[in-house]
């Protein structure tokens, strides 16, 4: 899990690519959990939250740029 620090640092560009990826983690890790494959479905939830920071910061970043 990254930092706030270290998402806060990264270009939109960079947030982009990371949040298309973690989003596809999120759907291969909600596929997995529902075959029982998964030990530990709470993983999920911190990956969520983190896909949340890096959408938030992103929009802050955009909303720098437009004003």
């Amino acid at each position: 899990m990254k930092k706030i620090d270290e998402i806060r640092n990264m270009t939109p560009n960079e947030l982009v690519k990371e949040s298309t990826m973690l989003r596809d983690e999120i759907a291969e890790m909600k596929r997995r959990v529902h075959l029982g494959e998964v030990q530990n479905p709470r993983v999920l939830r911190v990956k969520r939250r983190e896909l949340a920071r890096m959408l938030t910061i992103l929009s802050e970043h955009l909303a720098k740029e437009k004003a």
